[in-house]
């Protein structure tokens, strides 16, 4: 299983991304999917998540009403709308996958993919 990220690029503050990842030859029952980034000399950090078999999402604070989570089971791929985006959104974005129900640290996510640079311009 390697997770696939797209859709990363660089955005003015208030502005949107669409950020993708797609899971190949993983069957979604009994798996969630996270979304985390990493911004330079900070520990990487989970941003939302979502079980991939009743796709319950959940979010950080930092993000909830600006950021929402989704799967489309039939083409394997997980979403991450960012809405609003500020400067403080900058980092490196991966996808991993994990068991369901999920955890919220790294460490909870088996499979990683090898991440996606976005950039909010203030």
């Amino acid at each position: 299983v390697q997770p696939v990220e797209s859709g990363g690029g660089l955005v003015q503050a208030g502005g949107s991304l669409r950020l993708s990842c797609a899971v190949a030859g993983l069957s979604f029952d009994g798996y969630s999917t996270g979304w985390f980034r990493q911004a330079p000399g900070k520990d990487r950090e989970g941003v939302s998540y979502i079980s991939l078999g009743t796709g319950n999402p959940y979010y950080v604070d930092s993000v909830k009403g600006r950021f929402t989570i989704s799967s489309d089971n039939r083409k394997k791929t997980v979403y991450l709308q960012m809405n609003n985006l500020k400067s403080e959104d900058t980092a490196v974005y991966y996808c991993a996958v994990g068991p369901d129900p999920y955890g919220l640290g790294p460490q909870d996510f088996w499979y990683w993919g090898q991440g996606t640079q976005v950039t909010v311009s203030s």
